[in-house]
């Protein structure tokens, strides 16, 4: 009597994929807004450990076909519902249970408009489901636009609210422009805002706003200290 084989037995998925293809990212401000997505999303999710955040990595989606066409590396992009310790180089979907990202954001450049707001957009609907598209141009700040998936299964473009901001479900954040300094340089990113409308820090900005409260804390002991007639200095450093 022949063995039965499972369809994962009959294909042979590769392994060992390329991660890179020497291309880099667009611009210094590409880049820096991909970290900034990632860093922000990473914090908004918490302490959990179902999710992955990545940015500019290949996706494998087509073991048969390994074609430039047929991987994607988005600027950012989010899966839930997965193993979020693991280090990854690449996300190989016959590698992880077939999830394919929740939410994807593509950052724009004028090589790549035509690409990312058909190609890769009916890509992501049609094939990878993915719930939430956005896109963005760094060097035109008024121009993001975003999509979710309706239920017939297609993209619908998502309104802004009056401060200019789309509100994505999969991140529970709006996604909004903001001009500030990050590094001395002052700038205009993509950047994720709560439901109460306040901006999500950065791990520096929140290491800022740490060292500011304890330093006005500090102020205040000390004025506290002076109205009872106490030397805050000597308090607090001691006499020699």
């Amino acid at each position: 009597m022949p063995q039965s084989v499972t369809v994962s037995e009959q294909i042979k998925y590769p392994t060992n994929l390329p991660c890179d293809d020497g291309i880099p990212l667009e611009t210094p401000t590409h880049r820096e807004n991909m970290n900034i997505l990632i860093d922000s999303a990473e914090f908004t999710m918490g302490k959990r450990k179902d999710f992955f955040a990545g940015g500019n990595m290949f996706i494998y989606f087509n073991p048969q076909e390994l074609k430039n066409k047929d991987l994607r590396d988005p600027d950012f992009f989010l899966v839930k519902g997965v193993d979020g310790t693991k280090e990854r180089k690449t996300w190989t979907l016959w590698e992880e249970n077939w999830k394919y990202p929740n939410v994807i954001v593509e950052l724009l450049s004028e090589s790549t408009y035509q690409v990312d707001l058909v190609d890769k957009k009916e890509l992501y609907e049609q094939t990878f489901r993915t719930s939430e598209y956005f896109v963005y141009d760094p060097y035109n700040p008024s121009y993001l636009r975003g999509w979710r998936l309706n239920r017939y299964g297609f993209y619908q473009e998502l309104l802004k609210n009056p401060e200019g901001w789309l509100w994505s479900r999969e991140l529970n954040c709006y996604l909004g422009v903001w001009t500030g300094k990050i590094k001395g340089k002052l700038k205009t990113y993509l950047r994720m805002y709560d439901r109460q409308k306040k901006l999500v820090l950065l791990e520096f900005e929140r290491e800022q706003e740490r060292a500011e409260k304890e330093r006005l804390e500090k102020e205040i002991l000390a004025k506290k200290l002076q109205e009872l007639g106490y030397d805050p200095g000597e308090l607090v450093g001691g006499r020699e």
